[in-house]
């Protein structure tokens, strides 16, 4: 048997350095682009300085109208440059986060090793607010950049008035971004554990939905509610500490850049008490340090921004780094082929053998739910191949040796707790809507009178998971799509464990006939499905213990006869 090799771990400052790569050149135009608009913002007032400084030498109205025209050209170029440059950096964010909720939702589709513990509801957060969060890098950089832009051109402005305003602004800047460096690492560890934590609750509530049904049934809905809000409890304390951290942090780098615009103005008056700078460089500077606190502001928010996409691309590395269930094998299954498990040991399965011929329909009665539930695992593709002793073939190839691809093309394994998406009850069936056995599976599934009972038939909307159909509904929903995928073989788990006897009846009749000439196998206890089979295997204890008919079965086996007569 084939042994999948590892993936290696991609972590996140790969997944960061890569979005930065693919995204080089619109990050260069949006650099170039609000580089101009901070450069324009601080030439502001330096040009209004040397308007004062000129308007009181020279008192001419054409140096007043060049100093006019000059100022609309800084206000043209400080409109454009910021529409265009966000336009850009924009984009590329948004085109990059779509990109990774791509590669997460992919990952996420594909059966991963059991040690990664990532939940439905935890790839769901990571794929959307850690994508976004990562992307936001592309914009974070040129936005760094071009606020260093704007301190170093004040700085250089204020250093021609006087040498001491021009060294004081870069002395504080640097001052200000070695103490906002420290609180920024309390940020990201912070943010880490509240990202986890609130996925942790997010996967928590998936849990609770699907199963709130069975829950209530035996009365665990209360201990269910008891654990969601101590998990949702811990995530909420984690997302107060972390708001008050980054209230910290917002309140410290704003009182310091406050402190630092005050010591330009109050240096930059003293300056021009003693006249060592004249009333337009005063100008300036007073300008200059009321301007240069929102480029600070920008500036020292940005290492905060930084961890934050450095956790969420983390996060992220979990799930593009799992290492799948299979490797990408090159066999291919005969095509209507058989079913085979061979000497299968697995949780609760003990050398479990059986085969089902090209086009039988056969049915596994299984005393112990568990063991349908590791069977069901195994021909899923959900348990690695390395993780289970014995062989299951599929068309005669051995499932180690084909892709994941190859085995959901010619095998669909149907969960007794499939997925209903918001969509319609056609899309539902139909996701790719290229099945011809719509009608057919709609029939067969007894889901007519679902469809009859709304006017827009198929079309007919559907809630998430199916919040708007009863739980009778969702399954037979869930088993139409399985029977229109037409696949090669087809394995259904518990299709009716929601319906009532008559239409269970009708169901189970229905598949026989439908699947006729097509290997499907059904794991139940249904009266009815075991009775439309051609065969029963009687699983007990890990293995098969009888195969023959239902009724004859139920002739000559007592033990069978109380575990599925109703």
């Amino acid at each position: 048997m084939t042994t999948p090799a590892r993936q290696r771990p991609r972590p996140g400052a790969g997944i960061l350095w890569t979005a930065l790569r693919r995204n080089l050149g619109a990050m260069t135009w949006g650099t170039l682009l609000m580089g101009m608009y901070q450069a324009g913002e601080t030439a502001f007032p330096i040009a209004l300085g040397l308007i004062v400084e000129h308007t009181m030498r020279d008192r001419s109205l054409g140096a007043l109208a060049l100093s006019i025209a000059a100022l609309a050209v800084i206000i043209t170029t400080v409109s454009l440059s910021w529409r265009f440059g966000m336009r850009i950096l924009q984009k590329a964010n948004t085109t990059e986060a779509h990109r990774w909720r791509v590669r997460v939702a992919a990952c996420g589709l594909q059966p991963v090793a059991r040690d990664i513990d990532l939940k439905s509801g935890e790839v769901l957060t990571i794929a959307t607010e850690d994508a976004d969060q990562t992307a936001d890098i592309i914009e974070v950089v040129p936005l760094l950049v071009s606020s260093l832009v704007a301190v170093l051109v004040a700085a250089v402005a204020l250093g021609v008035a006087d040498v001491r305003l021009g060294l004081l602004v870069l002395v504080g800047t640097v001052a200000i971004l070695s103490i906002l460096s420290v609180m920024s690492k309390w940020i990201g560890a912070g943010t880490r554990e509240q990202q986890a934590r609130v996925a942790r609750a997010g996967a928590k509530v998936a849990d609770l939905i699907s199963g709130l049904r069975p829950l209530h049934g035996f009365g665990g809905n209360h201990p269910a509610f008891l654990s969601y809000r101590k998990v949702s409890t811990e995530a909420k304390r984690q997302a107060i500490t972390v708001a008050r951290v980054n209230g910290a942090y917002e309140g410290a780098a704003l009182a310091l850049n406050a402190l630092l615009a005050a010591a330009v103005t109050l240096t930059a008056g003293w300056l021009a008490f003693e006249r060592r700078i004249t009333i337009g460089e005063l100008v300036m500077a007073v300008g200059l340090a009321q301007f240069i606190i929102e480029p600070l502001k920008l500036f020292s928010e940005m290492p905060k921004y930084v961890m934050m996409a450095r956790a969420s691309a983390e996060r992220m590395a979990l799930v593009l780094a799992a290492p799948p269930v299979m490797g990408p094998g090159s066999g291919l299954p005969a095509a209507g082929g058989d079913l085979a498990v061979d000497s299968v040991r697995y949780g609760t399965l003990r050398g479990l053998s059986f085969r089902v011929p090209a086009g039988q329909f056969v049915a596994i009665a299984a005393y112990q739910p568990r063991a349908a539930a590791d069977l069901a695992s195994i021909l899923a593709v959900r348990v690695p191949p390395d993780a289970y002793e014995g062989v299951v073939r599929v068309g005669g190839q051995q499932i180690a040796d084909l892709s994941i691809e190859a085995v959901r093309e010619h095998m669909l394994v149907n969960p007794y707790d499939g997925e209903i998406f918001a969509g319609t009850l056609r899309t539902n069936i139909d996701p790719s809507g290229t099945s011809r056995m719509v009608p057919e599976a709609v029939e067969a599934s007894m889901l007519t009178d679902v469809v009859a009972l709304h006017r827009e038939g198929l079309d007919h909307g559907v809630r998430d998971r199916g919040a708007n159909l009863s739980g009778g509904q969702r399954q037979r929903l869930s088993l139409a799509r399985a029977l229109a995928a037409d696949t090669d073989v087809l394995v259904l788990h518990d299709p009716t464990t929601a319906v009532d006897a008559v239409t269970e009846q009708l169901i189970a009749r229905n598949i026989a006939q439908l699947r006729g000439g097509r290997t499907t196998v059904v794991l139940t206890s249904s009266p009815a499905l075991l009775d439309a089979a051609d065969r029963v295997l009687v699983l007990d204890d890990g293995v098969i213990t009888a195969a023959d008919t239902h009724r004859n079965l139920l002739a000559t086996d007592e033990e069978y006869c109380l575990a599925v007569a109703r």
